[in-house]
């Protein structure tokens, strides 16, 4: 990993809601996207105002690649049984989620539950709270709603884990993690290493992630968070939850939590990273 240096400074500028940054010698580049600035549209175009509302983070969910995007949901929102033509993971952001067969009996999952649900699965989704957002990734699209007639077994299993069953590890566990009262769960692994987890930083932290990754996703969970640019390390934001940063190439990201509850922040990358 290859450390920040002052001599190899990033160059920002703004550019509509995103803060981009590059690095002529490393080739480094950032985008922050904080969550008022995200551009709202529908998950599912045919239904209109009947379909929760979607945005996309980064990728396309219209087409044949992978995806991160926030969707939301009226209080009271539950929809047809249907399938999908993809498997995804879900992380709740704000509200009480159910997401199971159409015959189960509700459990609803609160901020930060994490849930997967295979494609060609029948199953409702429901939103309990007068606030409802998720985020949503996919490994491959186009991203589609289809009819329960379709529904067909893929192999995989679904998981629902509440957010009082997460496994949080600490340094003493966790390589990534080199300084105190820092915690990460681990949520899930692909063959080709790219990986998901949850990082939960204390109330009064201010530290950094340091990764070299050609991958680094990072969608903001839970609290507010001081976001600090590689260049000059001043605060450029508070961020809120559903914010995104992205980078590729070596980059350190400046984390500050200044408030009285944990900052949680989900983190897609194909590298190692360390947070200190």
């Amino acid at each position: 990993m290859i450390p920040f240096n002052k001599a190899t400074a990033l160059v920002l500028f703004a550019a509509a809601s995103a803060i981009y940054a590059e690095s002529p010698q490393a080739q480094a580049r950032l985008t922050v996207v904080p969550a008022e600035d995200v551009d709202w549209g529908y998950l599912n175009p045919a239904r209109g105002e009947l379909s929760p509302g979607a945005a996309n983070l980064w990728g396309d969910r219209a087409v044949d690649t992978a995806t991160g995007m926030l969707v939301r949901f009226d209080k009271g929102f539950q929809s047809p049984p249907h399938i999908h033509n993809i498997t995804y993971r879900g992380i709740v952001i704000k509200g009480q989620m159910h997401n199971d067969d159409p015959d189960a009996q509700p459990m609803w999952m609160p901020a930060t539950s994490f849930w997967t649900q295979p494609a060609g699965a029948d199953h409702i989704t429901a939103a309990g709270a007068d606030e409802n957002l998720i985020y949503l990734e996919i490994d491959a699209g186009p991203y589609r709603v289809q009819p329960s007639s379709k529904a067909y077994d893929n192999g995989e299993f679904p998981l629902n884990l509440h957010a009082d069953n997460l496994v949080w590890q600490d340094r003493t566990e966790l390589q990534s993690l080199q300084t105190d009262n820092l915690e990460a769960t681990q949520l899930w692994q692909s063959d080709t290493g790219v990986n998901g987890a949850m990082i939960r930083f204390p109330a009064g932290f201010s530290g950094s992630i340091e990764t070299g990754a050609n991958e680094f996703r990072a969608v903001l969970i839970a609290g507010e968070m001081g976001y600090r640019s590689a260049a000059s390390m001043k605060t450029v934001s508070t961020l809120k939850p559903g914010s995104y940063i992205e980078s590729s190439g070596p980059i350190q990201h400046g984390i500050v939590n200044q408030s009285a509850d944990p900052v949680t922040l989900y983190v897609r990358t194909d590298a190692p990273y360390s947070v200190k």
